[in-house]
């Protein structure tokens, strides 16, 4: 299943802030909305109760007073005449907003006067409604437009906030394994905390560095001590397997002896080139045949199959050279087809070299499920160490990762599986010399 990509720091503050401003302006406009009403009513109510007070107070104490109508003010009596609005004889006595008569917002005050009936007092308030509705609009336009403003001025803040972050987190994915002297910068304009970041982070690659550095001295000082003694077992074993009255039984052990010593050196070899700078093993580097050493190889591991019935058959050798450590390749090629051998009971092991200098071994064993794959890839991610693969694949993929090589590991149909050891990274350049055989 794909992981989503999460979002960028500046994009989640804008989108926290947006929501805050719309519920904040929701907030402000619903309070000032209802105070409005409240307002508003309260106005009608105290507007129409004191006009309708003076009316019957007039009406009771002066017998010839009569009232007149305005443009926005009419008093009606509620009855049954034609004159009165059907809408009025619905309304209880109290205090009523928004009632259309004659199609104009009107607010109504109904009150029961005892000798006079049922009077109304009728206020148009039409235009004020349309002039109230025009404020809403600008209102609510002017909301929007601070809103925008806010988050335009937000988003110019959060970015140059969130700049100094960004540029931290570049430098920490410029960082690369095994480079020296790598450290990360804080922008200028960076916060405290940035730095106090940086600061750790620059501490930890300077302690990794120097644990590296003194790895790496380590491998190196111990290597070139052991040289000497595995060479004194190699040749000690060469001069007694010279002796042609070595007993059979004594002779097979001296060449177990010696075929260990030689895969020691080997090891030794590859730790030395582990222990360099890529780019100081250029002393290392000669030019080799894979034509011509592929076979050798095969053949000085051809005592691994014992009493097995396995043959193993070249298909595809092209011409190439390639300008690599000749132990190192020896040893990765020869460890790859000692797995392929041990990992099969019968069958045939091919091998083949393609003219990009690929190096391909197809094993008839039981093969490897996709689980089995992915486990040993993440095995020689974390460079455990299998007892029963000679030098071990870990150390090879490590070796790879070094030269810039790649190995892949894959089932086979309709059986076994499918090592690719890609050497193309050590073809010489166009310029470069001519074979050397």
């Amino acid at each position: 299943m794909k992981l989503r990509k999460p979002a960028p720091l500046h994009r989640r503050l804008l989108w926290w802030l947006l929501g805050y401003l719309a519920l904040i302006s929701l907030a402000v406009f619903s309070v000032g909305n209802y105070v409005h009403e409240h307002a508003e009513h309260s106005a009608w109510r105290a507007l129409l109760n004191s006009e309708l007070d003076s009316i019957v107070n007039h009406i009771e104490h002066e017998p010839h007073y009569r009232w007149q109508d305005s443009d926005t003010l009419r008093l009606f009596t509620i009855d049954d005449s034609p004159g009165v609005p059907a809408i009025l004889r619905t309304l209880h006595p109290g205090l009523h907003d928004g009632v259309l008569i004659n199609d104009r917002a009107s607010a109504v005050m109904v009150r029961d006067t005892g000798n006079q009936g049922r009077l109304a007092l009728v206020l148009d308030i039409n235009d004020f409604h349309e002039l109230e509705e025009f404020a809403t609009r600008w209102v609510m336009l002017a909301g929007v437009v601070m809103i925008l403003v806010t988050v335009i001025m937000a988003s110019f803040g959060v970015s140059r906030l969130v700049s100094p972050l960004r540029s931290l987190a570049r430098h920490i994915d410029g960082l690369r394994p095994g480079v020296p002297g790598q450290r990360v910068e804080v922008d200028p304009r960076g916060s405290s905390e940035l730095y106090v970041i940086a600061a750790a982070l620059n501490d930890y690659l300077a302690r990794n560095e120097q644990f590296v550095e003194r790895e790496r001295v380590f491998i190196s000082t111990a290597s070139h001590e052991l040289r000497t003694p595995i060479a004194v077992i190699t040749g000690a074993a060469e001069l007694a397997l010279e002796q042609p009255a070595l007993p059979d039984r004594a002779r097979q052990q001296m060449q177990r002896v010696h075929r260990t010593a030689q895969g020691v050196e080997q090891l030794i070899q590859l730790l030395l080139v582990l222990a360099r700078e890529p780019a100081r093993l250029a002393a290392l580097k000669e030019r080799i045949a894979l034509d011509q050493l592929l076979p050798d190889i095969i053949e000085d591991h051809r005592h691994l199959m014992g009493d097995k019935d396995l043959q193993i058959s070249v298909q595809g050798l092209a011409s190439v050279d390639i300008i690599a450590p000749l132990g190192v390749v020896q040893a990765a090629i020869g460890n790859l087809l000692r797995n392929a051998i041990e990992n099969s009971g019968r069958g045939t092991i091919t091998v083949s070299v393609s003219d990009r200098a690929v190096v391909t071994l197809q094993d008839p064993g039981e093969g490897m499920s996709p689980e089995e794959i992915a486990a040993v890839y993440a095995r020689m991610a974390r460079g455990d160490r299998n007892e029963q693969s000679g030098i071990g694949l870990e150390l090879i993929a490590r070796l790879c990762e070094h030269l810039g090589w790649a190995l892949t590991i894959e089932p086979s149909e309709p059986r076994g599986t499918r090592v690719i050891l890609d050497l193309g990274a050590s073809l010489p350049e166009p310029g470069d010399a001519h074979r050397v055989t």
